[in-house]
């Protein structure tokens, strides 16, 4: 908790995550995003009459992978319950869950604030369950006409885990929530896109002024982790007011208006009584031995704080520049492949970090979704070393290489891009240019020797940018100081 002059916040977030496995949670239908609405279901996702559910062991692993990673103990006894409740895009009318006997609990993710020392967040628990169909509106959730049911999402393996009410303002909701991400995408568990609803918050928060404190608010409907700093930074300006207005609140669940960047009320909140728990009768409980643990830990991957110490320690990679390979792991797994072919860390992080990134944002796509290869970038980085090409030309070669993947020997070719390191040519060059600008030359010889880079300016343009930089300099100078 973080107490000011003026309030104190407490947040606690309930992050969903869609497990990346072929099949469904307890049915062998597909999970593929995207497809016809409606077509990837079967009797057993659509909940009808005389059919029974099968664990999907690969989610089963992929949630003690997950709990290991993020500090939890995991249970060697745990059990699946009906959580009873009536919304349209539940077909059973009851979701597949855990309730008293988690897989996983008692972990923690630490993250790093800006001002201050890390910070630990505690994890309650992560447990399995199915995910629900999409509700699809004609409008904002306030104003829609009717509403449309997908239930190819129904079914989908999903972890939920819930933090301890350790979080104390919007910004650091929104660092645990981009860490977790990291975690996740690095276990590869899940892709995390929430535009495509494999990554949903909800969020719950309070606030207290001298004493008095506002009951538990939960926000839902948030689509982006900047959507969630907004939503809470609203509501924690809204229950200030309302404590120093002396207003009643009752606890609630609030969605938010992305357009407007408010809440509004969406119904009162559900107990734990109101769902009805009791456990699945047609699935056994779940018994973890300590062996499949072990196996499950050696899978795990390196992390991402791992990583940001080791490309701190063996690359000399700065802070600054660690941190955005480390968010953008595609983009340090390219960078760990091009070192097989041209071994200088920070020469690639600079024209992935830069360049390269340009245009992927540009084009607004991923370092995995173009041509470019790691064996291709590490040649164009070998011919700058060996002065081939300068990096102004490699500039100029950098985007068609991503684009279209064409090899940088065949640019080179192609535009006749090859560096000018011919000694008599570049010569005969600059004794052109020495004669057609005499003064220039003059006021050289006089000792105004700024004047210079005007020469070398001019012998570049009559060369088109080929000529060796280095060697024009040096022959320039002998050149000068012979006259």
């Amino acid at each position: 908790m973080r107490v000011n002059k003026i309030f104190t916040t407490t947040i606690g977030l309930e992050v969903h995550i869609e497990l990346r496995t072929e099949s469904k949670m307890f049915c062998n239908c597909p999970t593929a995003f995207g497809a016809e609405p409606n077509s990837n279901t079967c009797p057993v996702c659509l909940g009808l009459p005389g059919v029974l559910p099968v664990i999907n062991k690969k989610a089963v692993e992929m949630l003690i992978k997950t709990a290991i990673a993020l500090n939890c103990k995991i249970a060697d006894y745990s059990k699946f319950d009906r959580k009873n409740y009536f919304y349209p895009d539940m077909p059973k009318n009851y979701q597949i869950s855990q309730y008293d006997f988690p897989l996983a609990y008692s972990g923690f993710l630490e993250i790093e604030p800006e001002e201050g020392p890390k910070k630990r967040i505690g994890i309650i628990r992560i447990h399995l369950e199915e995910d629900t169909g999409k509700s699809i509106h004609t409008g904002d959730i306030d104003k829609s006409l009717y509403t449309l049911e997908d239930f190819n999402r129904a079914g989908i393996p999903l972890l939920e885990i819930v933090t301890a009410p350790d979080i104390s303002s919007p910004g650091e909701a929104y660092l645990y929530l981009n860490d977790l991400k990291n975690i996740i995408q690095y276990l590869g568990v899940s892709d995390c896109k929430m535009e495509e609803g494999s990554l949903r918050c909800d969020a719950n928060i309070s606030v207290s002024i001298g004493g008095k404190q506002t009951p538990k608010i939960e926000v839902k409907n948030m689509n982006s982790f900047k959507a969630v700093e907004k939503a809470l930074a609203y509501e924690e300006s809204r229950l200030v007011s309302a404590l120093e207005n002396g207003e009643q609140i009752e606890q609630h669940t609030r969605g938010w208006l992305e357009k407007e960047e408010k809440t509004i009320f969406m119904r009162g909140k559900e107990f734990a009584h109101d769902y009805r728990y009791f456990p699945e009768p047609d699935l056994p409980p779940l018994v973890i031995t300590k062996e499949e643990i072990e196996k499950i830990k050696k899978s795990i991957p390196e992390l991402p704080y791992q990583r940001r110490e080791r490309y701190i320690k063996d690359f000399g990679l700065s802070h600054y520049d660690t941190a955005l390979l480390v968010e953008n792991k595609e983009l340090g797994d390219f960078l760990e492949q091009t070192l097989k072919f041209f071994n200088n860390p920070k020469k690639i992080c600079n024209w992935l970090l830069g360049d390269i990134s340009r245009i992927l944002n540009k084009n607004n796509t991923s370092i995995t979704q173009q041509l470019l290869t790691p064996a291709n970038l590490a040649m164009m980085l070998n011919l700058i070393e060996e002065e081939v090409i300068s990096g102004k030309m490699a500039k100029e070669l950098i985007e068609e290489m991503v684009i279209k993947g064409t090899p940088v020997e065949t640019l080179i070719k192609k535009q006749n891009l090859q560096q000018i390191k011919d000694e008599e040519s570049l010569k005969k060059v600059i004794t052109e240019v020495i004669k057609e600008n005499p003064d220039s030359v003059n006021k050289i010889l006089s000792g105004k020797t700024k004047v210079k880079g005007f020469l070398v300016g001019e012998i570049m343009k009559k060369t088109e940018g080929k000529a060796n930089p280095q060697l024009v300099n040096k022959i320039l100078d002998k050149t000068l100081g012979g006259l």
